[in-house]
């Protein structure tokens, strides 16, 4: 039996593997490492590219939308200066939240994501923005292009999610959501994200990827 070439190669890393997205900044990919279901953090290996379990969650608090990144993005400099609150970008790749119509509860998936807007947050003095999307071809949420055009209370779990996710008991909260802003905004930090990723690794184009 003859193996197509394209089957030997090394399984792409999500982070540097794979295409930012079909049309960046609107429609992009996010792989995803929690789901909705997950009370464990997981996050991928910046080394393998395999996920690794980060920590099981401290709090009862449950991720309200799927959640990954946008692959060959990078919170740096770039990203840093949108937030006059930032001392730094967190150094790693951009974060974004999904929203389905329907339940997914897989992660280590690839969705083409619209995005719609995003929350700037500030963590230990890191610009840490986490973008929101919908699944972009959910007939559910066609219709929708801007933050505003989901339910007021789904941005609130998730600007409620991330505002405590992270909180101790008796300690005090470092992290903090500076703003929340739609797609105009959210367009600026998924294209510092990108130039940031080109002057962190470059442009990745001798790397193979999923477009």
């Amino acid at each position: 039996m003859n193996i197509p070439s394209a089957f030997n190669r090394w399984r792409p890393h999500p982070w540097h593997g794979l295409a930012v997205g079909p049309e960046p900044p609107r429609l992009v990919h996010a792989y995803i490492e929690i789901t909705p279901f997950d009370l464990i953090k997981y996050e991928v290996d910046k080394t393998t590219g395999y996920l690794r379990v980060d920590r099981p969650q401290r709090t009862s608090s449950q991720p309200p939308a799927l959640y990954g990144f946008i692959p060959r993005t990078y919170c740096g400099n770039r990203v840093k200066s949108l937030s006059e609150k930032a001392e730094r970008g967190d150094g790693d790749p951009l974060d974004i939240c999904v929203v389905s119509e329907r339940p997914i509860n897989r992660s280590e998936v690839i969705l083409n994501t619209r995005v719609l807007g995003g929350l700037r947050m500030i963590d230990h003095g890191e610009a840490d923005d986490k973008i929101i999307g919908v699944l972009a071809n959910d007939l559910f949420w066609s219709k929708a292009k801007e933050l505003s055009d989901l339910p007021e209370v789904l941005i609130e779990r998730i600007h409620h999610y991330f505002s405590t996710y992270k909180l101790v008991p008796g300690e005090e909260s470092k992290t903090y959501i500076q703003c929340v802003y739609g797609y105009a905004d959210a367009l600026k930090v998924v294209e510092a994200s990108m130039a940031d990723y080109e002057d962190e690794f470059g442009n990745g184009s001798d790397q193979g990827s999923l477009n």
